[in-house]
């Protein structure tokens, strides 16, 4: 936070001022650009109904996973960045569901999509998978891999 008052020249009160904790700060940062690149992802796919969700959910997780700047976060501050992005409290976590949830419904109201599960719960479990896989190396001692949980959610929205 120091480094950062001083680029903006201001002293680090006026910045927490402004932004509130660090933590805050990153949430804020770290989802405006998921946000970005769902928005480019749901462009960028033709495919509809369950494909499409698996599809930009599981591209998703690939541009996470290859982005050299949440690698970094996830391994120089891989505790943080779990509590940060796994909890409600957060602010990260209900947001990503809200984002799959009107991914969910909108292939629903096109008529591509009829789950038998209420969406919002849909949504959550995609987002329990994408965490389970984006931390898979803290959980398990694995190796994070898009495409394993391209399977799994294959599997849910067949």
């Amino acid at each position: 936070m120091t480094g950062l008052a001083d680029q903006l020249g201001v002293n680090r009160v006026t910045l927490y001022r402004w932004v509130g904790t660090r933590e805050a700060l990153l949430v804020e940062i770290i989802w405006s650009l998921a946000e970005r690149t769902l928005d480019d992802l749901r462009d960028e796919v033709d495919a509809t109904g369950g494909e499409r969700v698996v599809q930009v959910v599981s591209r998703f997780v690939g541009a996470v996973l290859s982005n050299p700047g949440m690698s970094r976060f996830l391994r120089e501050e891989g505790e943080l960045a779990m509590r940060l992005l796994t909890r409600r409290d957060a602010g990260f976590q209900p947001r990503l569901i809200a984002d799959f949830r009107g991914t969910l419904e909108e292939e629903a109201e096109r008529g591509a999509l009829d789950l038998p599960a209420d969406l919002g719960d849909v949504a959550y479990t995609i987002v329990r998978i994408v965490e389970s896989y984006v931390y898979l190396d803290r959980i398990t001692g694995e190796e994070p891999d898009a495409r394993r949980a391209e399977q799994v959610l294959r599997l849910l929205l067949r």
